[in-house]
């Protein structure tokens, strides 16, 4: 039997119940730009499709069935990264504009992020990677007002200040490195 290689498994997209399918959908639609690929019934259940990548029929699929009365929700977060800070920004203006709560732009000192909530609590994250690494967990405030350059220097100065700080290339160097090992383990 062949041993499967960390290649043989990727991430594909994920799937919530949710308890308003069109609010939901129109939000995804509206503030993160998801377009719909299908829509339909699995018997009593309804479903839409999204997706941001050509080459994924669906990223997410919305689908009917949500208590409305769920006292907890077991999404911890669902996680966008975006290429820069002007595109962080714009994603943050749009999930204002289409009424994302509990808006928090903060520094990993490895990411800078928008954490918010969607129209039925889950709770969303936007990053986008800086050039560092350093330990996690780590979420400090940043004001996404100030220019690219004061918000990196800050991102760095926090992340410089954790024993382990490197680059993220010496970082996914290590990474790769330990992968190996478990991969041969």
């Amino acid at each position: 039997m062949q041993l499967p290689h960390r290649s043989d498994l990727q991430f594909s997209h994920i799937g919530l119940y949710v308890t308003d399918l069109p609010r939901m959908a129109r939000f995804y639609k509206q503030a993160l730009r998801f377009t719909q690929t299908d829509e339909g019934d699995l018997g009593p259940v309804q479903l839409v499709f999204l997706s941001r990548d050509p080459n994924e029929h669906h990223q997410l699929v919305l689908a009917t069935g949500r208590p409305a009365d769920m006292a907890f929700n077991v999404v911890n977060q669902i996680s966008f990264r975006v290429p820069d800070l002007g595109a962080l920004r714009g994603f943050h203006d749009r999930l204002l504009a289409e009424g994302a709560t509990d808006m928090a732009p903060v520094t990993h000192g490895n990411a800078v992020s928008v954490y918010c909530r969607d129209p039925e609590g889950n709770r969303l994250e936007l990053f986008m990677d800086t050039p560092w690494y350093c330990e996690q967990p780590l979420k400090e405030p940043i004001d996404l007002g100030q220019s690219d350059e004061a918000i990196l220097a800050q991102a760095e100065a926090i992340a410089r200040r954790l024993p382990k700080f490197m680059s993220r290339a010496q970082w996914q160097a290590e990474v790769a490195r330990r992968m190996q090992e478990d991969q041969n383990a």
